[in-house]
């Protein structure tokens, strides 16, 4: 049983940044794939970022050079540090994890593990 439990979501002004954090409990190992997807109201959820086993990542267009996903596999903890804010940033934040090897944002079946979510909402 995998357990993903995230944090630091909140409120902030466009142009701001916020640092989310997931921390894995159970039976999650350094090879799953991690991603960040986020669900914005009456919109499906969407993936945002991606980083596998070796560190290798991959973004959305929609946050490329603004967001940085990043893991600590003896910490199991994955983070989403999100830079230069824009209000259709806001949406849910999901962290997940998937046992495929190919990782990326756009294979949001993949994925069987879940968090809850953490809220984010930037305002202009």
């Amino acid at each position: 049983q995998v357990q993903l439990v995230e944090s630091g979501g909140g409120s902030v002004q466009a142009g701001g940044s916020l640092r989310l954090s997931c921390v894995a409990s159970g039976y999650i190992y350094s090879s799953f794939c991690l991603a960040w997807f986020r669900q914005a109201p009456g919109k499906e959820r969407e993936g945002a970022a991606t980083i596998d086993s070796a560190g290798s990542t991959k973004y959305a267009d929609s946050v490329k050079g603004r967001f940085t996903i990043s893991r600590d596999n003896a910490k199991k903890t994955l983070w989403l540090q999100m830079n230069s804010l824009k209000p259709e940033d806001t949406a849910m934040y999901y962290c997940a994890a998937s046992r495929n090897w190919d990782c990326r944002p756009g294979r949001k079946a993949d994925f069987a593990y879940w968090g809850q979510g953490t809220q984010v909402t930037v305002t202009s």
